[in-house]
């Protein structure tokens, strides 16, 4: 990927004294928990650069990609790499296409670069413009896989609610998911974020002091209630979080955020690591599809004698290859 440059002065000055982006994942309620909490303020401020999206596109695509970013700890166990697409032909936005790896990379690109407004938003509901009958198709593969598993769901227009919907339909377990993105009054983006949280399933078999665990007593009415409470709880402190986007606005960490919310719950923070807002591509491996072309065309090229260019959808970069270089 070529990286774009971010041109706003005052948005590089601000983005400087911001802390660096940071993904944590974590545990709580001794293990019954997962979760993880992204800070992506540069994240965010990368893919803009990268596709010059206006303010709705950056929303949008923003959003799309946040959550992206939390389908590496939420989807993959491995080494593995995800394909998202949230199709609705009918809408006005069209949808999008994001692609997430577990080594901490996202790309991502709308099926609409410019996205029609015929009147002043009234709110950043995105139902108005990814509403209607719709589809959206995760694909994950593993090396040496095959085909790639997939699983696809019907859509909503928001799309948080609709990964929400697809963790409950394909892995039958409760989860709750939200992102945020804070613009200033010119446009900029100063804060963005998300999190993940799912309940994960009790487990049989025997403890070390020989007791057998919970899991061994799932259906019983204890259980059940100790479960209800459970969610109960988190449903409570997932609703009163904060806007994510205006939280990492002001410089807070993701650690700090999931200590304030579910402090009751014990949370305890196993992993840091990064994402980025990246793309594998290159003008090498362009010349290597351009060389794959029919040998009629490939002399079309050369006897033209024009460099061509070729920009990456993943991630807007342009590449300029010349007659000579195929």
């Amino acid at each position: 990927m070529i990286k774009a440059q971010i041109q706003d002065k005052e948005l590089l000055e601000y983005l400087e004294a911001l802390p660096a982006d940071d993904m944590i994942h974590f545990t709580m309620a001794n293990g019954r928990v997962r979760g993880a909490v992204f800070a992506g303020t540069h994240f965010v401020n990368t893919m803009r650069a990268q596709h010059n999206t206006g303010i709705l596109e950056t929303y949008i695509l923003g959003q799309a990609s946040l959550c992206g970013a939390l389908l590496i700890p939420a989807v993959m166990k491995g080494r593995e790499h995800l394909s998202w697409r949230y199709d609705v032909e009918e809408s006005v936005a069209k949808g999008f296409n994001v692609e997430a790896d577990s080594t901490g990379w996202v790309r991502s690109y709308l099926f609409e670069d410019h996205i029609p407004v015929e009147k002043p938003l009234e709110s950043w509901d995105l139902k108005p413009f990814l509403g209607g009958e719709g589809y959206m198709t995760i694909q994950t593969a593993r090396p040496g896989d095959k085909y790639p598993q997939t699983s696809s769901v019907n859509t909503t227009g928001n799309i948080a609610d609709d990964l929400v919907f697809y963790f409950d339909r394909s892995e039958q377990l409760k989860s709750a998911l939200t992102t945020s993105i804070q613009m200033d009054k010119a446009g900029r983006v100063i804060g963005a974020g998300g999190i993940f949280i799912q309940v994960m399933p009790k487990t049989g078999g025997h403890s070390s002091d020989g007791k057998q665990n919970l899991g061994a007593q799932i259906n019983s009415s204890s259980d059940n209630d100790e479960d209800e409470e459970l969610i109960s709880s988190l449903e409570k402190s997932f609703n009163r979080s904060p806007s994510l986007g205006t939280w990492f606005s002001r410089g807070k960490s993701a650690e700090e955020l999931v200590h304030e919310l579910y402090a009751d719950l014990n949370p305890v923070v196993a992993l840091h690591r990064s994402i980025v807002y990246d793309c594998p591509c290159t003008k090498e491996t362009f010349i290597k599809h351009l060389k794959a072309l029919p040998k009629e065309e490939i002399a079309d090229i050369k006897a033209k004698g024009e460099d061509i260019t070729l920009t990456c959808r993943n991630c807007g970069s342009v590449y300029t290859v010349s007659p000579d270089e195929i």
